[in-house]
């Protein structure tokens, strides 16, 4: 996801920069030049599940519920009222090509065809849409690209849109090894597996599709993106996700907390307080990577056109309870 840059800036220390003359005609000072050293801790947003702090938990014997419970409390187990989805898996093309290792079937306007296996060129001029290609024995390929279940063919704006209609846990099978490795301890994945599919649900946006492909909802790499682990915790999970008082959770997830999850509120400023969605102490989060980071250095120019506020020379920060930085001011 979704997924995923937060800072927690730990340290303000301006420089003075300076170059030395040479023995002709001494070079000019140049003006000091203030510069933010900046450290921090974890990767991602920091809102609900953190990867790294999931694998530790498996690692040390807790099970996929028990880690869910972690860092979503007050959810339960449930069942997902959702068999299929529709996600955006192409966009913006003038030409789409569709291929098949065994023949299918394409639905048009026109009527239904029977084609043998090969590879066909979609031109979005002359196009009469939708265009629906339906598997036979085979996965279907948009693009070199191997997705199970049935691709649509629209136009949008002049260009190419193409969806794929698939089984939720099929999707599921392309999302997990691309959110999570694959080499992973099962259990660890399990809890993926329940968060991906959560927040799919809870994130279905209704429209021509339910979902991106990529992190405007959560990466889905297809077939090729299948794993023989990522498809155990899809079909040991089979159907689960996560309910808040009857309602299907919405579970963010991200790589690494830095040691302390965030508070929804801490995070996106004007959210409104949500039970599942707060701070909780991820001990084995010290596994990640980024648990760590810095020292980088920031010239107050850079920082202030990131920022959009030139002529900064200085900064305040504004902690959460969590310790994040809340806002820069």
């Amino acid at each position: 996801m979704a997924r995923r840059g937060t800072l927690t800036l730990l340290l303000l220390l301006p420089l003075l920069v300076s170059t030395a003359g040479v023995a002709a005609a001494p070079a000019p000072v140049p003006a000091s030049v203030t510069t933010f050293v900046v450290s921090g801790h974890g990767w991602g947003h920091g809102v609900g599940l953190a990867q790294y702090g999931a694998l530790g938990y498996a690692r040390s014997g807790s099970t996929y519920d028990r880690i869910l419970a972690h860092y979503y409390p007050g959810t339960a187990l449930g069942k997902a009222p959702v068999s299929r989805v529709r996600v955006l898996v192409s966009e913006g093309r003038r030409t789409l090509t569709i291929a098949s290792a065994r023949p299918f079937t394409l639905q048009t306007t026109g009527g239904t065809r029977a084609l043998p296996a090969g590879t066909y060129r979609v031109p979005s001029r002359g196009l009469r849409p939708p265009l629906v290609a339906l598997p036979g024995q085979a996965s279907l390929s948009l693009d070199g690209r191997l997705y199970r279940g049935s691709i649509r063919v629209t136009q949008a704006a002049g260009s190419l849109q193409a969806v794929n209609t698939v089984g939720l846990d099929a999707y599921l099978y392309g999302v997990i090894a691309s959110e999570m490795s694959s080499d992973w301890p099962l259990e660890a994945l399990k809890s993926q597996a329940v968060a991906a599919r959560s927040y799919a649900l809870a994130s279905l946006r209704g429209g021509d599709y339910d979902l991106y492909a990529d992190t405007r909802s959560q990466v889905y790499g297809g077939v090729a993106a299948e794993t023989p682990s990522a498809r155990a915790s899809v079909d040991a999970t089979r159907g689960q996700v996560l309910l808040h008082e009857g309602k299907i959770a919405l579970t963010f997830f991200y790589a690494s907390s830095g040691g302390r999850t965030a508070d929804v509120t801490d995070i996106w400023l004007g959210s409104k307080p949500v039970p599942y969605l707060v701070s909780v102490p991820d001990p084995y989060d010290t596994l990640s990577p980024y648990h760590d980071w810095g020292p980088v250095a920031i010239t107050a120019a850079a920082a202030g056109r990131a920022l959009g506020l030139p002529g900064l020379r200085g900064l305040t920060l504004r902690r959460a309870p969590s310790q994040r930085v809340r806002e820069v001011v």
